[in-house]
C-alpha cells in the first residue's frame, strides 16, 4: 500500500530547491564576480606583452654594452640605450650611442656620442650616418678640464678591430684656443693619432684676450696628442696680423694646447709693418713661440734670404742659415736681432726719391753677420760681421766711385730710416776705384787707390748718405799708383777730397819722398802739405845740363818745419828752419821755394848755401895726397837762382867765402859751372859796399869798391865804381878806377884816367 502523498513536505522541498539553486547562482555570480575583478586588476598590473619581432629581427634589448679588454685593461667601451640585432645582414643597430676609448693610463678616455649608429658584426665596424660628436681627453673620474678637443662631423666609422675612428666628410672641431675644420678626418687612439684629410683650416685665438689670432690652413694635417705634435705633410700656411708664413713638410709642437714651435721645409714668408716689409725664404724654417703665441726666434737654413723694403731702401740677406730673435714683452713679435751665418751676404738698394741722389749700393759679405733693430724693431741700429768681412759700395750716379773694404771686424751703424752713419772695422783694407772715364776720353783710367790699417772708421751724410768722413789709424798704409804712404792715422774729408796723415807720416812716390809729423794730401790737384819735422827728398829728373844748386845728378833733400808742394810736386815751398841739399851742397834759410817746371830756386831769410869745389880728372891726378875738401859758402838775407843762367842772385847783405877769400858786398851774383866741371863756381860779380878779402903768404889783401868781379878759373878780382881800393897788408894799398888782381901769380893792374890819376903807396922793408 503506497503512502499518502505528503504534499505540504513536496512543496515545501521543492521552495527549497529553489532558493537552494538561487543561492548557487548568487554565490556563483559573486566568485564570477570577484574573478573578474582580480582579473582585471591582474591585466592592468602585468606587463604588456612583447609585439611581435619583424621577420629580420632576432633580438631586441636595451642598455647594451660592448667591451674590449686588453692586458687586464680596458681599451674601449660601448654603449647604446637601444639595441636591435638583424639577421641579414648581421648587424646591430643602435640608438643614442656612446663610445669611450680609453688612454693606456686609464685615467682619460676620448668619447664618441651619436644619436643612431649601426654596427657591422662581420665587418666589426661602427657607422654612424647622423652626426657624431668626438670629445678628447676626458678623465675617466672628475669634472672634464678645461681644455678639450672637440670634433664634430657626420658619417663616421668605428673600426672595433682597430679603434679606429673616421670619416670622409667636413669635420669641425674646437678647443680651448680655437677651432677650425676640414673636410675628412681620421683618429687613431692606439697610437692618438688625429688625422684631417685635406682642406685644413684652424682658427688659433690663444690663451689671453690680447693674444692675437692666428690662421692654419694646411692640405693635410696629423695630430699625435702623445708627443703633442701637429704634423703638416704638404702645403700649410700661417698668417697673424700681417705675417704670414708658407712651407711643406711642416711639424708644429703644442705645450699645454699651445703652439710653442713651427719646423717646416721650402719655407717662405713676410712680415708687413707701417712703412716696412720683412720677406723671408728657406729650404728649412724653424719657428718658436713663446706662451703666450707670439714669434720669439724665427730659424732658416739652406739658401736663407731675408728681404727688408722701407721708403728708402730694399735689403736683402742671405746665407746657410739666418736667425731672427724677436722680443715679446709688448705682447708682440718685435725684431730684436738678426744673424746670417755661412756665406752670408746682405745688400741695401737705395730706393729712387725725387729731388735725392741716390747713394751708393752697399754690399756686406761675411761668414757671420749680426743685425741688430732700433727698439720698436722698425729700423736697423747696427750691422757687425763676426768673422772677416768684405763690403762694397757700388755707384748708383756718374760721380761716384766704387769702394771696398775687407776686414777682420766690421760695424755699420745706422741712424732714422734705415740711413748709414758710420762704419768701423778692425784690421782694415780699401779700395777706390777712380769714376770712369767720360765717352771718348782715351786717356788710361787713374790707378785705384788703396789702404791699410789696423782700425778704420767711415762717417757718412745723414741727409744723402754720401761718405762725408774716413778715419784710418794705428798702422796706415796708403797705396795710389806709384804713390806711396804711411802715418799712424790717416783722415779723408770726401767734400774736399782732403787725406791728412798725423804721427810719423811718410808718402812717396817715383819722384821723391816727404816726412812730417803731418801731411795733408789733396786728392782733387795733388797738393801736399806738410808739418813738423819735414824731411823730402825729389830725385833728379835726368833733364839737361845742371849745377850744383839744383844738380840733375843726385837727389835732392830738405828738412823744414812746414811744406807745401802745388801742381803736382811741379812747385814745392819749404818754412821754417830749412835745409836743402844735395850730396855734400847745402841751402839754408827761413823759406824757400823750388819751381820744377822753371827750373828757379828761391830762398829768404838768413840765407846760406855751402857749395863743394870740385875738382878735375887732371886736378885729382896732380895731387900727391888727398886733398881736404874744399867748399865755396855764400850768406845772404835773399836768395833767387835760376838754373838756366845757373845764376844765383843774393841779396840783403851777400858774404861769399872760400878757403882764403872772402867777399862782402849788399848783393853778389854768382854763376856756377854745370855739374862736372873743375869748380863749382864760375864767376861772382858784387855789387853795393863790396869788400873782398884774400889771406894767403902770411899777407892779407884786401879790396873794397861798389863793385867787383870774381872769376873763379883764374882766380881774378876785378873792381871798380865806387873808389877801388887794394890793401896788402904786406906791400901797402893801391887805388885807380878799376883794380884787376891775380892772386894766382900776385899780379895787379891798375887802371887809372887823367883827373884821377893811380895812387900806390908801397911800405918798405
Amino acid at each position: 500500500m503506497h503512502p499518502a502523498p505528503r504534499y505540504p513536505e513536496v512543496k515545501m522541498l521543492r521552495s527549497t530547491r529553489v532558493l537552494l539553486l538561487l543561492a548557487f547562482v548568487l554565490m556563483l555570480g559573486a566568485v564570477g564576480a570577484s574573478w573578474y575583478r582580480q582579473k582585471s586588476t591582474l591585466s592592468r598590473e602585468a606587463p604588456k606583452p612583447p609585439k611581435s619581432l619583424p621577420l629580420d629581427t632576432t633580438t631586441v634589448a636595451t642598455d647594451w654594452v660592448l667591451t674590449k679588454d686588453q692586458g687586464g685593461r680596458i681599451v674601449y667601451e660601448v654603449r647604446a640605450r637601444d639595441f636591435r640585432q638583424l639577421n641579414e645582414p648581421s648587424r646591430l643597430e643602435l640608438d643614442n650611442v656612446e663610445i669611450r676609448l680609453f688612454k693606456p693610463d686609464g685615467n682619460t678616455f676620448d668619447r664618441i656620442s651619436c644619436a643612431r649608429a649601426q654596427f657591422d658584426q662581420v665587418t666589426e665596424t661602427l657607422y654612424s650616418e647622423g652626426e657624431v660628436e668626438i670629445s678628447m681627453g676626458m678623465p675617466a673620474d672628475g669634472a672634464p678640464p678645461g681644455r678639450l678637443l672637440a670634433i664634430g662631423s657626420s658619417g663616421v666609422s668605428f673600426d672595433v678591430k682597430t679603434s679606429v675612428v673616421s670619416t670622409d666628410r667636413e669635420v669641425g672641431f674646437t678647443f680651448d684656443f680655437g677651432g677650425g675644420k676640414a673636410v675628412g678626418a681620421a683618429y687613431n687612439p692606439t697610437y692618438r693619432e688625429l688625422i684631417l684629410k685635406s682642406e685644413v683650416e684652424l682658427h688659433w685665438h690663444g690663451a689671453g684676450p690680447q693674444t692675437r689670432p692666428m690662421k692654419l690652413e694646411a692640405q693635410e694635417l696629423i695630430y699625435r696628442e702623445a708627443d703633442s705634435l701637429v704634423l703638416l705633410p704638404a702645403w700649410s700656411r700661417f698668417t697673424r696680423e700681417g705675417v704670414e708664413l708658407n712651407a711643406t713638410n711642416s711639424v708644429v709642437t703644442l705645450e699645454e694646447g699651445m703652439i710653442r714651435k713651427i719646423e717646416g721645409k721650402q719655407a717662405r714668408g713676410s712680415a708687413v709693418y707701417p712703412n716696412r716689409k720683412i720677406e723671408y725664404a728657406a729650404d728649412e724654417l724653424l719657428m718658436l713661440l713663446d706662451a703666450g703665441g707670439e714669434i720669439e726666434k724665427l730659424v732658416g737654413s739652406r739658401n736663407a734670404r731675408m728681404t727688408a723694403t722701407s721708403d728708402s731702401a730694399r735689403t736683402g740677406t742671405t746665407a746657410d742659415r739666418v736667425e731672427l730673435d724677436f722680443n715679446t714683452a709688448a705682447g708682440e713679435s718685435v725684431l730684436r736681432r738678426a744673424l746670417a751665418m755661412g756665406n752670408a751676404s746682405m745688400e741695401s738698394v737705395p730706393l729712387p726719391r725725387k729731388g735725392v741722389q741716390p747713394p751708393e749700393t752697399r754690399r756686406l759679405r761675411s761668414e757671420a753677420i749680426v743685425i741688430t733693430m732700433r727698439e720698436g724693431g722698425r729700423e736697423v741700429a747696427t750691422v757687425e760681421t763676426h768673422a772677416p768681412g768684405h763690403l762694397e759700395f757700388l755707384p748708383n750716379h756718374q760721380g761716384q766711385r766704387r769702394r771696398t773694404l775687407d776686414a777682420e771686424r766690421i760695424t755699420i751703424r745706422y741712424g732714422p730710416e734705415n740711413r748709414i752713419e758710420s762704419v768701423s772695422a778692425y784690421k782694415a783694407a780699401t779700395r777706390t776705384d777712380p769714376p770712369p772715364r767720360p765717352p771718348g776720353d782715351k786717356r788710361p783710367p787713374d790707378p785705384p787707390v788703396l789702404t791699410w790699417s789696423n782700425e778704420f772708421r767711415a762717417d757718412f751724410d745723414p741727409k744723402t748718405g754720401q761718405l762725408a768722413r774716413l778715419e784710418q789709424w794705428n798702422d796706415f798704409r796708403y797705396e795710389e799708383g806709384d804713390r806711396r804712404a804711411l802715418a799712424y792715422r790717416a783722415v779723408l774729408e770726401e767734400a774736399r777730397g782732403m787725406v791728412v796723415l798725423e804721427q810719423a807720416a811718410r808718402v812717396w812716390d817715383s819722384t821723391g819722398s816727404t816726412a812730417a809729423d803731418r801731411i795733408t794730401l789733396d786728392q782733387k790737384s795733388g797738393d801736399v802739405l806738410a808739418e813738423g819735422n819735414v824731411v823730402s827728398m825729389r830725385l833728379p829728373e835726368k833733364k839737361g845740363a845742371s849745377s850744383p844748386v839744383l844738380s840733375q845728378e843726385e837727389p835732392l833733400n830738405a828738412r823744414a818745419a812746414r811744406m807745401t808742394t802745388t801742381e803736382r810736386n811741379r812747385k814745392i815751398h819749404y818754412e821754417g828752419g830749412v835745409t836743402l841739399w844735395q850730396g855734400a851742397n847745402h841751402i839754408w834759410a827761413d823759406s824757400l821755394d823750388i819751381d820744377r817746371a822753371s827750373r828757379r830756386l828761391t830762398a829768404q831769410g838768413n840765407v846760406r848755401t855751402r857749395f863743394l869745389e870740385r875738382q878735375t880728372a887732371e886736378q885729382k891726378k896732380e895731387a900727391k895726397a888727398k886733398p881736404a875738401a874744399v867748399f865755396l859758402e855764400v850768406t845772404a838775407q835773399n836768395l833767387v837762382h835760376t838754373e838756366a843762367e845757373r845764376l844765383a842772385h843774393y841779396t840783403g847783405g851777400a858774404r861769399l867765402t872760400r878757403p882764403g877769400f872772402e867777399v862782402k858786398a849788399s848783393e853778389i851774383r854768382a854763376w856756377f859751372n854745370e855739374s862736372g866741371a873743375g869748380s863749382s863756381l864760375d864767376r861772382a860779380f858784387a855789387d853795393g859796399a863790396v869788400e873782398i878779402v884774400r889771406n894767403a903768404s902770411r899777407r892779407t889783401l884786401t879790396g873794397t869798391s861798389e863793385h867787383a868781379e870774381y872769376f873763379a878759373a883764374e882766380q881774378k878780382v876785378v873792381l871798380n865804381r865806387g873808389n877801388p881800393t887794394l890793401v896788402d897788408s904786406a906791400r901797402g894799398y893801391t887805388k885807380g878806377r878799376e883794380l884787376t888782381y891775380w892772386a894766382d901769380n900776385d899780379k895787379l893792374l891798375v887802371n887809372g884816367i887823367e883827373e884821377e890819376p893811380v895812387k900806390t903807396l908801397i911800405k918798405r922793408r
